[in-house]
């Protein structure tokens, strides 16, 4: 594993010669999948917004990468990864229409990807986008940042109070001066079971995605150099397949295909068996050395996609025409898997995906996911000793808000795949339900911060989780209502002060979490939950299971002039007014939630602990 802090860039030389000095309240160097969450959402909190993206497009890995296929989070649609997807939905004639191939529930092209985003962000009015653009510099100021953008020949001169690094690799907060690992960390650091026993600077490998069409003539390439067959060999069944070393289903030919397909009859050629997943680390490379090291990986894709074509038989499969505004039809960018993980102020790790109470993170969360832990090494000489990470299961979990903080450097946030994680956990929070959500919340901290002309880290993290909710979104992973029930705030709000706790499980490739709104309270874990908040009132010793009537008379103890009865009960919308008969946990929740409001009047930290306690 690399360790790196590096100096801040910011000469006086390089700024010299720069255009018109403008101002924002913030930057956001990055258009992709978080960079553009972040950028609407600030913009839509009246913010005023530079979004910088070096290629023409919006949506990263998303879009511009074409991993158009997307990955978890189908039962927890908040926020604008809901908007997204609705917006696609819409476009292609309802949910199911994006149920095209078997990998994902969410497939679609991604040229329509990006008109959809583009779309929306067009709308903001407070939101300027710069395309073909890139950061050249950085300097620190009293009060925020001032970055040298480049576009073509000219240069630009910004002020903002706060900065987004939605880089796909981390590159701001490296030019930041801001600390980070590369790689994957030992186990004795990450204080994860199946981390490997030393650290090593491994990432996972990328993919040069590929769009491929059916055309009604044979459209076969030419040989590519550097063809071997072998590479590809046992990628489905075929009779090339004789040694199927992987030790995974193979699938047939057209299965494979279908893996990926998108509406419109095409085909998203990202395969991880034997297929176009190529090992190499670019992240610390130069520019130049990044483009030939991709350029490598493009044609890695090229030949398996001859190898479709020539060994497969599917002579009328080729890349699609069109989908891209690139001379060769590839993608615009290769789909990095992994980056630079920064030395937050609290660090997530499978670990405490696997139990959220042996903290209290948790407390903190400000994004969801419910995929499981799934890494990508088979094309690194070494995969057969690094850990077998193939959809390690874990619970659905939540992201606390402070894994997008350094640990210096104020002003900061960092979303996308560089937030404070271990490198395993990275296989999940990398994936773009949880990049968009993490951009949303990136762009609702960056936007308080600025209005209150404040750092980042000193925003409440429970004013962050407010404007969340307000906006649809998740703080935790609880499938028992949809976000547009009534009751939908208040389980979150709940859930998020730890007065009851959800519960964690692994079915199939399904993570789920729940809150178990229906069943009755446990007398045991709500003395647990209560004392926990409120550590100065003696609540007594309370029943195996609690009643309406005794729910209240704890209630009274928190907020004296709490009221429940028929009518309160109506005014909160729950049904069935009974002091005798066992509460629920939802019903209690809504009615905690209303009366004592622990959310709000219970002060947590960045780690969600206690303030003043």
């Amino acid at each position: 594993m690399l360790k790196r802090i590096l100096p801040i860039l910011g000469t006086a030389a390089l700024l010299a010669g720069c255009g018109t000095d403008a101002r924002y309240d913030l930057l956001i160097v990055g258009g992709g999948v978080s960079g553009t969450a972040a950028g609407i959402t600030a913009a839509r909190m009246g913010s005023r917004v530079l979004l910088a993206e070096e290629t023409p497009w919006l949506g990263g890995m998303l879009t511009a990468a074409g991993v158009s296929a997307v990955d978890g989070n189908h039962r927890l649609q908040g926020g604008f990864f809901g908007e997204f997807c609705d917006s696609l939905a819409a476009r292609y004639g309802g949910p199911d229409s994006l149920r095209t191939g078997w990998v994902s529930n969410v497939l679609f092209e991604p040229s329509v990807g990006n008109a959809i985003l583009q779309r929306i962000a067009a709308k903001q009015k407070t939101l300027k986008i710069r395309f073909g653009t890139r950061l050249l510099a950085l300097a620190e100021e009293p009060g925020g940042w001032r970055a040298t953008l480049v576009q073509g020949r000219d240069t630009l001169t910004v002020r903002t109070k706060v900065l987004i690094d939605a880089t796909e690799l981390g590159d701001v907060a490296a030019l930041a001066g801001v600390g980070y690992d590369i790689g994957m960390d030992a186990r004795a650091e990450s204080g994860e079971a199946i981390a490997p026993e030393a650290a090593n600077d491994i990432v996972q490998d990328l993919t040069y995605v590929a769009i491929l069409q059916e055309y009604d003539h044979d459209v076969t390439i030419p040989e590519p150099e550097g063809y071997d067959k072998s590479d590809f060999a046992c990628s489905c069944r075929s009779a090339n397949c004789v040694n199927a070393t992987h030790g995974r289903v193979l699938w047939s030919p057209r299965e494979m295909l279908d893996y990926g397909k998108l509406p419109n009859g095409k085909y998203m050629l990202n395969w991880p068996i034997e297929g176009n997943d190529y090992y190499t680390n670019t992240i610390e490379l130069s520019p130049a050395e990044r483009a030939a090291e991709l350029e490598k990986a493009k044609q890695f894709t090229r030949c398996f996609i001859y190898y479709i074509q020539h060994e497969l038989g599917f002579r009328n499969i080729g890349l699609a025409k069109g989908e891209f505004p690139t001379g060769d039809g590839f993608p615009l960018i290769p789909y990095h898997r992994e980056s630079r993980r920064i030395h937050g102020r609290v660090r997530f790790t499978v670990e405490d995906a696997k139990n959220p109470y042996r903290n209290t993170l948790y407390r903190t969360g400000i994004a969801v996911g419910d995929y499981p832990v799934d890494h990508h090494h088979q094309r690194h000489p070494q995969w057969q000793s690094l850990p077998e990470l193939h959809f390690h299961p874990i619970p659905s979990y939540t992201i606390p808000l402070a894994v997008m903080l350094p640990q210096e450097r104020p002003n900061l946030i960092v979303a996308e795949k560089s937030i404070s994680v271990s490198n395993l956990v990275n296989g999940t929070t990398r994936l773009q339900p949880i990049t968009l959500e993490l951009g949303q919340a990136a762009g609702v901290l960056g936007s308080l911060a600025a209005a209150r002309n404040t750092r980042p880290e000193l925003v409440p993290v429970r004013d962050v989780q407010r404007e969340l909710l307000a906006q649809g979104c998740y703080l935790l992973p609880y499938l028992d209502l949809p976000r547009d029930d009534v009751h939908f705030a208040a389980l979150q709000r709940i859930g998020a002060t730890g007065l009851l706790r959800g519960v964690g499980t692994n079915v199939g490739w399904s993570n789920q979490t729940w809150f178990h709104a229906d069943k009755n309270v446990a007398g045991g874990e709500l003395a647990e939950g209560l004392r926990s908040l409120y550590p100065a009132v003696d609540f007594g010793t309370l029943s195996d299971t609690v009643t309406v009537a005794e729910a209240g008379e704890l209630l009274r103890r928190i907020a004296p002039d709490a009221k429940v009865d028929a009518r309160t009960w109506d005014a909160l919308s729950l049904t069935d007014f009974d002091p005798g008969r066992k509460i629920t946990r939802g019903e209690l929740a809504v009615l905690f939630d209303h009366a004592a409001n622990p959310f709000d009047g219970v002060e947590i930290d960045l780690c969600g602990q206690l303030k003043n306690q």
